[in-house]
């Protein structure tokens, strides 16, 4: 039965969503810590790494676990409120006018803070970064990424851009590129237009975890096209999360700038550089060929993988949902962190589906009305 674009949007911002709060928890370790922290490895929602979570990181006292969503879930839920307001395709000026006012205005509630805040207490450095240069010092939207971090920030939030262009890989990368330039440059800008397009070849009717990868490989450029083939070569051969963390790890290293020890970067770590990539989209798309796009080994594969395993389970369980619908997405997790959360995490899909059956509609119109005046001009006389 072939899904419907309702079935996928919900597939990958359901799937998005509980890979982030499958993560969270343990985000920042690594493999082994994580085996003796929980006695083995991660198979579901688990709580705080540390049981006073208040107090053990006081600069960052946020509740991760327990089903709780991270900021890479409000930031995606942010995108599709923008995606409501203007109802086609989205540019820098869009976050400018929409993503920065909803960030900095109109609380919400915070399932880490658990409370009502304003979404920009909860943001990361990068993003702040964003309402600074474009609220405050009133920079050009297209440029205002340009000496911000170069993180995962940008994309860990562009699966929504990959379901307004649904089954256009090459749309998605060209449309998440222009709404990354407010936000980020250099390989964070580039993971983003990849990460759009690998959602959208998700929903290529038919579309495989190879041909997720290999859209994804036709647009990615530099150091970031060398990393995801570099681990996805690896991936290949290996068909359980387990076998694969070690290797998967060795194979980004060399294109990861942020360096063995997560926790203290390296002195090149988030440089502007064509040499780098973002770890966590290689690594996304390298536990989704180990998972041949099974959904919970892909997340589970992601979440296990520590480090920045938050964004890496997100990305994984965007694509992953993306591929199999809402139904792959077990019914059990979804439950737990909606409600953990205190999120509807079906309605913002359901609403960006429905913008983007407007956005074709218009893009079907303006692709005759170019057709007709090119024919036109082209004619002989």
């Amino acid at each position: 039965m072939t899904l419907t674009l309702e079935d996928r949007a919900c597939g990958a911002l359901v799937g998005a969503a509980v890979g982030d709060a499958l993560g969270g928890p343990v985000e920042g370790w690594t493999p082994d810590q994580i085996v003796e922290r929980h006695g083995g490895r991660v198979h579901g929602i688990v709580g705080p790494w540390h049981e006073n979570w208040r107090t053990a990181r006081p600069i960052a006292p946020y509740h991760k676990g327990d089903g709780h969503v991270t900021d890479d879930t409000l930031m995606t839920h942010a995108l599709v409120r923008v995606y409501e307001a203007v109802r086609d395709h989205l540019d820098a000026y869009a976050v400018a006018e929409h993503l920065v006012p909803d960030l900095m205005s109109v609380p919400r509630w915070i399932p880490e803070l658990e409370a009502e805040a304003l979404p920009l207490h909860r943001i990361f450095l990068a993003e702040k970064w964003m309402v600074t240069r474009l609220h405050y010092a009133h920079a050009d939207p297209r440029e205002a990424g340009t000496g911000n971090i170069v993180n995962c920030g940008a994309a860990m939030y562009m699966a929504p851009v990959g379901i307004a262009n649904a089954g256009n890989p090459a749309g998605a990368y060209a449309e998440a590129l222009d709404i990354a330039g407010a936000h980020q440059s250099s390989y964070g800008r580039e993971a983003a237009g990849v990460f759009a397009a690998a959602v959208a070849a998700a929903c290529v009717p038919g579309a495989t975890a190879a041909s997720v990868v290999e859209a994804a490989l036709s647009l990615a450029k530099d150091g970031t096209r060398a990393a995801i083939s570099a681990v996805c070569e690896v991936a290949s051969g290996h068909r359980d999360f387990e076998s694969a963390l070690a290797p998967l790890r060795a194979a980004v290293a060399p294109y990861d700038s942020v360096g063995p020890d997560y926790r203290n970067p390296s002195l090149d770590a988030r440089r502007p550089s064509r040499l780098h990539a973002i770890e966590e989209l290689p690594i996304a798309l390298g536990m989704l060929l180990v998972a041949d796009g099974r959904y919970d080994a892909a997340v589970l594969g992601a979440v296990n993988y520590g480090r920045d395993c938050d964004s890496i389970a997100t990305m994984a369980g965007a694509i992953a949902g993306a591929l199999g619908g809402e139904a792959a997405v077990p019914a059990v997790w979804a439950k737990q962190v909606a409600e953990a959360s205190r999120l509807d995490l079906q309605a913002p899909a359901v609403a960006l589906a429905a913008v983007a059956r407007e956005i074709f509609t218009r893009d079907r119109a303006r692709r005759r009305a170019h057709e007709s005046a090119f024919a036109e001009i082209a004619t002989p006389r």
